[in-house]
């Protein structure tokens, strides 16, 4: 049995706002899983709690005759067969001068030797006129991108976490334990040509390259005392996603017996990939330069098994819904040589795949960005 969740980026984190349904950890045991290894057969699985009085053929029939059903459903939700109406949207973004004023801030910090890098978030809430089916919207982001780690979490009717993240904090399948270190950014262009002219800009970057090199170390640090046969890529390659590409390394590792893959979220979380370094310098930045409750952003998400297994991504590329508003975030990395307009832009990179996923689903969002009121960013 495998149970699915996640965690709030902080562990003091306290419910409330559009984190209402979101506590510090929640977990569910799905009645249904569909899953496919590699490229082989889809396999919808069933399960049910049989109460001693009753008759288990009874409900085994029953269960089947759900899956029937369930996939039926499913089909018909494909994005290929639904055609979305239109709903009319608005958007409230952070404001610009207050946010690189405090990566100006941040940059300080950096100079004064407190941390190496922080990972300053920023926010855009879109309000459609009618409700938007998150099932649908993620439906869309799926399709979208292919090869992230796209994830729904509704713990209840009203309330959902989407998002496509481009890495994980930790996979353990038998012992064997396999991360990713992403940091840095570039687009990714509108051609084959333009895009291998940007990854070879990426790859040349001493920013980016530094951005990088800062989560991999940190992460390779902490597994330490937990594993061996540590290995890694010796070189970062990069990641191309649909819009946007990164500097990624793979790392390997045995975990030692006893271990299991919440002790390795323990342990990682948060990475310097979405928080800085030092860690507890980082945090205290962010918890005075960011005017809003991070709830799940950037907390592990995903799942694991009774054995340990398990796997875990930062909740990125993400946005959260609740009274109807979809809450986008999206964050970049602050270290020594980062200029504000051009992180700015990184972070308008970040929101664009639950964008084109609204979009997808029939949210249409307004030209204009209004920004948020002084009284909103400091409540």
């Amino acid at each position: 049995m495998r149970f699915f969740g996640g965690f709030s980026f902080r562990a003091d984190h306290r419910p409330g706002g559009p984190w209402s349904a979101f506590p510090s950890g929640l977990f569910h045991l799905p009645e249904f899983e569909l899953e496919r290894e590699g490229a082989g057969d889809l396999e919808l699985r069933g399960r049910a709690i049989v109460d001693e009085a009753r008759d288990p053929e009874e409900v085994r029939q029953e269960l089947e005759q759900r899956l029937i059903d369930l996939r039926g459903e499913l089909a018909f939700r494909s994005p290929e067969t639904q055609r979305p109406r239109v709903v009319r949207a608005n958007r409230v973004a952070t404001d610009r001068t207050s946010w690189e004023g405090a990566v100006v801030e941040v940059l300080a910090a950096i100079r004064l030797g407190r941390v190496s890098k922080v990972v300053l978030a920023r926010t855009l809430d879109v309000t459609p006129e009618d409700p938007v089916d998150p099932v649908d919207v993620v439906l869309r982001l799926w399709d979208a991108n292919r090869g992230t780690h796209v994830f729904l979490f509704e713990p209840e009717a009203g309330s959902a976490l989407i998002g496509a993240a481009p890495e994980t904090v930790a996979t353990l399948r038998n012992g064997t334990f396999q991360a990713t270190a992403v940091a840095g950014s570039i687009r990714r262009g509108d051609d084959p040509d333009e895009q291998a002219a940007l990854a070879a800009t990426l790859l040349a970057s001493h920013k980016d390259r530094e951005e990088q090199r800062i989560a991999l170390d940190d992460m390779v640090e902490r597994l330490t005392d937990v594993a061996t046969q540590i290995r890694m890529d010796a070189e970062p390659h990069v990641l191309a996603l649909t819009r946007i590409q990164h500097l990624e390394t793979v790392i390997r590792a045995r975990v030692n017996n006893g271990r299991d893959v919440l002790d390795l979220v323990r342990l990682l979380h948060p990475t310097p990939a979405v928080c800085g370094l030092p860690r507890d310098a980082a945090l205290e930045l962010l918890a005075r330069e960011e005017p809003f409750d991070r709830g799940w952003y950037a907390g592990p998400v995903g799942w694991f098994d009774g054995e340990g297994n398990g796997i875990f991504a930062p909740a990125l590329r993400m946005a959260v819904l609740h009274g109807g508003t979809w809450r986008l975030f999206a964050g970049a990395g602050i270290v020594e040589e980062s200029m504000p307009a051009l992180e700015w832009e990184e972070t308008g990179m970040k929101f664009e795949p639950v964008l084109r996923a609204l979009a997808a689903a029939g949210v249409a969002l307004s030209d204009r960005e209004e920004p948020v009121r002084s009284e909103e960013r400091r409540g």
